[in-house]
C-alpha cells in the first residue's frame, strides 16, 4: 500500500538525505508533498515554502533538528497522520507525547533504511 508523506525540512541540495528521501519515494511510488525553507522541485516534487493544509497524509518523515521541531507540532498533529517517523538527528522526547497523546504514532528510523528493506 502506497503512503501518502509529508516530508517537513525537504532540502533542493542533492545530497541532503532529505532530498534523497523524497526522490527514493517517489521511486517508490508513494505521493509525496514536501514543505522546506526554499521553493523549488525535487524529483518532480513542489517544495512548498508555506504549510498547507495537505488531507490524507498517512505519514510525516522529519528532516528537522528538536529545536526547529516545537514550531511545527500544531501543524504536524492537525495533519492527524498515522504515523511521524524520526529520521536520526530528530529524536525528540516531548514531542513523542505530544503525539502519543493525539493518537498519532511515531518510529524513531531512517525513513531510507525503511524503504530499502521494505518496512516502510
Amino acid at each position: 500500500m502506497k503512503k501518502k508523506t509529508l516530508v517537513l525540512g525537504a532540502s533542493l541540495k542533492e545530497h541532503r538525505y532529505s532530498n534523497i528521501a523524497i526522490k527514493r519515494l517517489v521511486n517508490y511510488n508513494h505521493e509525496v508533498k514536501a514543505f522546506g525553507l526554499r521553493e523549488g522541485e525535487v524529483a518532480g516534487v513542489s517544495v512548498d515554502k508555506r504549510l498547507l493544509n495537505y488531507e490524507d497524509i498517512d505519514t510525516v518523515t522529519l528532516y528537522l533538528n528538536p529545536k526547529h521541531q516545537e514550531a511545527y507540532y500544531d501543524y504536524i498533529i492537525g495533519l492527524n497522520p498515522k504515523r511521524v517517523i524520526f529520521n536520526p538527528g530528530t529524536e525528540n522526547l516531548d514531542f513523542y507525547k505530544l503525539l502519543l497523546d493525539n493518537n498519532i504514532e511515531y518510529e524513531v528510523a531512517c525513513t531510507l533504511v525503511l524503504l530499502g528493506t521494505k518496512q516502510y
